[in-house]
Formats: structure tokens, sequence, C-alpha cells
């Protein structure tokens, strides 16, 4: 579609009677539909890939190493050659796009960040589904900003929009959708930035379950009679703490894991490789200590998503009538449950992550946190359990459900999107009070272990600047163009003119800071600022012999019409002056004006007033 077309459409949206902030609605409901789209095919295609693997490792024990490898080939060769910043968990990057790139994220990185987690996932690499399901319906959302031009300080919005649909699409949870964006991704809970996301999330559910024809929850919760008690609260606070504790080595790990691989001297299509051959070989040990030596039929519970061992962790048929897991088998393992499996488990999903995205596989890591959440606080369930003081009506399984939304608090530090999300996954309203507690304590106590999140720390080490509340939000949204910018001196500065010119400019313009440019070519080469110059009048005796090129500094930033007020805020942090010269945005070489930190100032006041 070119841009004509997206004007047509915009201007009938305005003569239909739309406003700015009423089409953007209108854009988030077109994002929500055409991201469930694409949500139902990703999901249907990997699904059948994991059945197809799955097969193929049924049949010899061999492909539990082979296929993962054959995997992590497709996604390196994609990744590499096609877009690396469809590498990694996804949501980082969309975060980043945010932050950093207004938004823009190319069409490209959202089809190859489908191929390549099909790849991954389906071909029993440990990751989820989640992740790239943000990045296509964030790249959605992208697309149809810029088609329809929405606007610099609308183009986050919008991605955010398409993030929230996905969520909202793969896990039949819109509430959770648009409390992750939210809280996760645009960190800004305006009721204008809020509307258009709802809108997205309900359109995006509501389409996806017209589609299938289904309206489940992916991990039905079956704790029938069971009652939330007073005497259950020191448990769920050990729990909560419990789970901190693993959500902050889940989340070293992964992060130690990316090192070490960037360390590697191999190609980046063969690390995903040799990270799918470590994961297959823990998986053969997974089955040499579960003392399965005949190696049939069997595929380690913590490949893939992981949705079946889930399930059966939180189910309480599993721990037995006695809630001790005695008589319990796994459908899908074909294992007793026990605290040994469970803890095994706990550290197999860890380390096989690790391994996976760690390496430069595509998928995210919600499906894994969940996994270790549900087999840690199925784990401790049965510690309660076998010791004797499990609350009567209780289960490990309801333990197990806590756990997992705990996990995915430590590792996010977002208590609201794990106490929903465990909420819609589940269906379970029995174990909100419980969650509620442990979520709260597992985030408070996992910033307490560690700065940064799962999602942020990389971003953070990159320099990235991230914050809460409408402050970033309103930075975000306002690009130097919408500022009242100075005009340059009358006549140029060269290097070689005498200080006494800019003395007289400053007499006659009252101009603080002067730009210097080239004699022939008029190319910008630094600036003079009003501090340097007040400095040298101290020694009016030497003004006469100082020329400007003795007082040019050539270390100072330069800004651009399209940036936004928060890069110009940290330009101004980092530079001693009070004016900053704006370039060109056909030659960046050339200057055309200056940007005041007054005026950054006045202009973000006026936004945040908005």
């Amino acid at each position: 579609m070119d841009a004509p077309l997206a004007t047509k459409l915009r201007n009938i949206v305005q003569r239909l009677g739309f406003e700015r902030d009423w089409s953007l609605i209108i854009m988030g409901a077109v994002v929500g539909s055409v991201t469930a789209l694409g949500a139902i095919g990703f999901h249907e295609a990997l699904v059948w890939t994991e059945h197809r693997s799955r097969e193929a490792m049924e049949l010899w024990w061999g492909w539990i190493v082979l296929v993962p490898m054959a995997g992590a080939l497709v996604t390196g060769l994609l990744v590499h050659y096609c877009a690396r910043d469809a590498r990694g968990h996804g949501v980082p990057q969309v975060i980043h796009a945010v932050a950093v790139k207004k938004g823009v994220i190319p069409i490209r990185v959202g089809v190859v960040k489908v191929l390549a987690s099909i790849a991954t996932v389906g071909s029993g690499g440990s990751s989820g589904a989640e992740g790239p399901i943000v990045q296509i319906g964030a790249t959605a959302g992208s697309a149809l900003g810029r088609f329809m031009r929405a606007g610099a300080e609308h183009q986050n919005t919008l991605v955010g929009c398409g993030a929230a649909a996905g969520i909202a699409s793969v896990f039949n949870a819109p509430i959770t959708g648009v409390l992750f964006v939210m809280e996760i991704i645009l960190r800004d809970f305006s009721l204008k930035t809020f509307t258009p996301i709802v809108v997205a999330a309900v359109f995006s559910t509501a389409l996806t379950q017209a589609i299938l024809g289904v309206d489940d929850a992916i991990f039905a919760s079956t704790l029938e009679g069971y009652q939330f008690t007073l005497s259950e609260l020191p448990f769920y606070i050990l729990l909560g703490l419990l789970c901190a504790m693993i959500g902050v080595a889940f989340t070293k790990t992964l992060h130690a894991g990316e090192d070490a691989f960037e360390r590697l001297s191999l190609h980046p299509v063969a690390r995903p490789v040799f990270g799918a051959l470590l994961l297959g070989l823990s998986g053969l040990l997974f089955v040499a200590i579960t003392s399965r030596a005949d190696m049939e039929a069997v595929v380690p519970p913590f490949f893939g998503n992981g949705y079946e061992t889930i399930r059966w962790t939180i189910d309480p048929a599993s721990y037995g009538a006695d809630g001790r897991g005695a008589p319990g088998l796994g459908a899908e393992t074909g294992l007793r449950v026990s605290f040994i499996l469970l803890a095994l488990l706990v550290a197999f999903k860890t380390v096989a992550t690790t391994f996976t995205l760690g390496s430069g596989g595509s998928g995210g890591v919600f499906a894994p946190s969940l996994f270790v959440g549900a087999a840690a606080g199925g784990a401790f369930g049965l510690v309660l359990a076998n010791t004797g003081v499990l609350p009567a009506g209780s289960s490990p399984a309801t333990f197990a459900l806590v756990g997992m939304g705990a996990v995915v608090a430590a590792t996010t530090f977002a208590p609201l999107t794990a106490i929903l999300l465990l909420f819609e996954l589940t269906r379970e309203p029995l174990v909100l009070l419980p969650i509620m507690l442990a979520a709260v304590i597992a985030t408070v106590s996992g910033q307490l272990m560690m700065r940064d999140s799962i999602y942020t720390s990389k971003l953070k080490q990159a320099g990235v600047l991230l914050g809460w509340s409408t402050d970033l939000a309103a930075l975000r949204s306002v690009p130097v163009a919408s500022c009242e910018l100075s005009r340059l001196p009358p006549e140029p500065v060269y290097p070689s003119d005498p200080l006494s010119k800019l003395i007289t400019l400053h007499a006659q313009h009252h101009l603080p800071d002067f730009p210097v440019v080239d004699q022939e070519t008029g190319a910008y080469l630094g600036m003079v600022t009003g501090t340097d110059i007040r400095t040298a009048l101290i020694d009016r005796e030497a003004i006469p012999l100082l020329l400007v090129a003795e007082l040019l500094r050539s270390d100072l930033p330069t800004v651009s019409r399209d940036e936004t007020l928060e890069t110009v805020m940290d330009k101004f942090s980092r530079a001693d002056t009070s004016s900053l010269v704006v370039v060109s945005p056909i030659d960046a070489t050339l200057p055309m004006a200056m940007i005041s930190r007054q005026e950054v100032i006045r202009r973000y006041r006026v936004a945040l007033e908005g």
C-alpha cells in the first residue's frame, strides 16, 4: 500500500467524525484483528511442528539430540542472514524499539521471528510462544502506524496494541495482555494509551475464539473443594520467598549463559546449534537419571514449551489421595511424581532454557518461568505433605499453581501481570488471594536480590533508559520538530574568526552559544559556548589575540529533528552547555537551528500537562 492510499483512509476516518484519538482506537481494533490471524497461523504451525518432532524422538533416542540441532540450524540461518533482531526472547527487542527506535520494527523481523520460533520451539527447544507472538503483534502495530502515518506520539501505542493482542490471543488472556504491555513494555498507564490497547486485546481474543470455536483456559484448574485459610499464610509467604530465589537464579543463569555463548569463538549460525547439542545431551542425561535406560518412547518433559508437564504438576490427581504423590503417574512422562523429580525438572528446565535462548535460539521466557514455578511449587507442597503440615483440604497442586505466578512475578518484576496471568490461564478464583500474596513477596524479594528484570537487564547494559510513570512516556512522545527552535547566528562563524566577532554578535543578538562551521563546505565543526566566552572575558587584554578555533569544542553532540525529548535530555545531561545544534534532515553535517535546554524543559512541561 502506498502513501496516498494511507492518506485517503485517514481522511475518510476523520470525515466520519473520528478525531485523532478516536482513529487510534479504530487502528487498535485493526491491529488486534490482524494479530489474531497471525497468532492462529503461528500456533497451528507450531503445534504441527511439535507433533512431528515428538513422533521422531519417540522412534529413536538419538533424535532427542539431532531434532533440536536441526531446528537450531534453521533458526541460526534465518536470524543471522535475514533479521538479527529476531534473536532471543522477543520482548526485550520490542522494549528496545519502544524506548530507542520510536516504535519502528521492520516487517521482516516479525516474519523471521515467526519462522525461527517455530523451528526452535517446534524442534524441542526450551522456550515459549509468548515472546514470538508479542513481536509478531508489535510488528503489525508498527507497520500499521507507519502506513497510516499515525505520528511519533502514537507509534508506541500501536506497538503496544499489537503486543497486547498477541498475548491475548495465544494465552486467551486479554486482561493479562493489556497489563503486560502497560506494566512491562510501555510502562504507561495513561487513559489515552490504555483505551486502544484494551480494544486491540478484545478484538484479538474475540476473533481467536470465533475462528477456533473454543474458550477454554490453557491450564484449566480442578481444585474442587479448596478453600484458602488463615493458617496457610505462612506457607505462601515462604513459597513467595522460595520463588524469588528461584526466579533470580533462573534470570541470572540465563544471562550468564548469554554472555558465555557470546564469548565462544563460533560462527553466529553455529552457536544455536551448539546450544541445541547441549540441550539434547541434557535430555539424555535426564532420561538416564530417571532410570529409563531403554530410552523407548521417552521425550524429556522439559523440551518445548512444557505445557503438558505444567498441566500434570497442577493436577491434584498427580499427587494422590494423600497429597504425597505416591499413587500419581504423569501421563506424559510415565514417571511417578516425587520431590526429587520436581526438583530435577526445576534444574533441568533452567539449564535447558539457558542452552536454547542463551545460544541464540528464538522463543519466550514466560512458558519456562511457568514451568519452573509449577515444579517448584509442587515440590514445596510435597514437602509440606510429607512433613504432615499440609493444611486439610489443600494439595501440592495448589502450591504448584501459586508457584507458577510467583516465579513469573520474580523474573519480570510485574506482579499485576503475574496475578492476572495465573487467573486467566487457570480460571481458578480460589487461588487469587495466595497468588496475590506470593507474587508481591516474590517481586519485592527479587528486586532486593537483583536490580533488573529478565527483560531489562541486557537493555540496561546497552545504556537504554527505562522508567515508570508518565514522565518517560511524555519525553518519548515529543519530537524535537515540535519544539521552538532558535535561529542560527545571522552570519556564519568560522574557526579563523577573531573571538571579538562572537562578543559583538552576543551583544547585538543575545545568542548564548555559537556553532562553528567549515569555511569551504559549511559543515558543522563544533561550538563555542557562552561559558567559554565568559571565561575568556576574564583576561580582556588577550581577547584581540584569540581566535574562535582556540575555544572551539568539537565534543558536543548534535540533535536531529526526529529525535525525541528523551534522547535530547540525555545529551544535555552529558554536555555542559545551554544549547545544542540541530542538524539538517537532508545532510547531518549542516547545522540548521539551535535547541536550548530551557525549551526542552518548557516543552516537557507542556507534554506532562497534556
